[in-house]
């Protein structure tokens, strides 16, 4: 009951502290690296968007920080927060190998179908069976789950961003991608392609914020969790997942 009630302290205290902890101690600064993957990082020259973004910049405005962002690519992005060069990415599922990498600190992010996008009806995708022999197009370094990510079997051909894969796939070159529904279908609608969706998919988890275990940040772990069960009690995050859901292709 004594944990319960300190939690509550601190979630009715966090707006306080948000905006008086600059009167007393410097706000942290945290470098974020992110790479584009529309709707959830939407990096652009003046403006930073997309769920993922949005969600953390109201944890970050909460605890009162500093929010600096470095675009790269999706691998080098894990690299990068593994080596210190950044604090924190945002969106990483969590594997036994980033474990003892990564402190993945709050589950942040809601779960997404893991869907195969086709242009061809041979490509269709009606069971895991139908895999082999087709040219998947995966996102470099990504995880989707673990039967398709250690089947040594089947012929991934990686690229470091989604509308990539979708043009490999216009073009010919791979025969099937496969992507988280959200980010798939806005690629598929940005690019105007007539690839449609597969029925055989398989159940998201969710993803994470993850900091680099060398990072000042890491010491916030508990304002993180905390600032995060603020916004899902004010209903700031269902608000932001539901607008992310609403905008996107039926």
């Amino acid at each position: 009951m004594g944990r319960i009630i300190t939690l509550l302290l601190v979630l009715v205290a966090l707006p306080a502290m948000a905006q008086q902890g600059t009167e007393t101690v410097e706000p942290l600064e945290v470098t974020v690296g992110v790479n584009h993957a529309p709707p959830y990082r939407i990096i652009e020259a003046e403006v930073n968007s997309g769920l993922y973004v949005e969600i953390f910049e109201e944890i970050a405005d909460l605890l009162g920080w500093q929010v600096h962002y470095r675009e790269a690519p999706f691998r080098r992005v894990l690299r990068m927060v593994t080596q210190g060069e950044v604090d924190i990415m945002l969106g990483p599922l969590r594997t036994e190998a980033r474990d003892a990498q990564l402190e993945f600190v709050a589950p942040a992010f809601p779960p997404e179908r893991r869907l195969f996008f086709y242009l061809n009806d041979n490509h269709r995708i009606e069971r895991y069976s139908d895999l082999y022999g087709k040219r998947i197009g995966v996102l470099e370094g990504a995880r989707y789950f673990n039967r398709f990510d250690s089947d040594e079997n089947l012929m991934k051909e990686p690229a470091t961003r989604y509308e990539n894969l979708m043009l490999m796939m216009a073009r010919g070159r791979v025969d099937v991608v496969i992507a988280p529904e959200l980010v798939g279908l806005y690629t598929v609608r940005q690019l105007d392609l007539a690839a449609r969706v597969s029925p055989f998919f398989v159940p998201g988890e969710r993803s994470w914020i993850a900091v680099a275990k060398d990072s000042p940040a890491l010491a916030y772990a508990d304002d993180i969790r905390a600032a995060l069960k603020l916004l899902e009690m004010n209903g700031t995050h269902e608000a932001l997942v539901l607008k992310y859901l609403e905008n996107s292709p039926q």
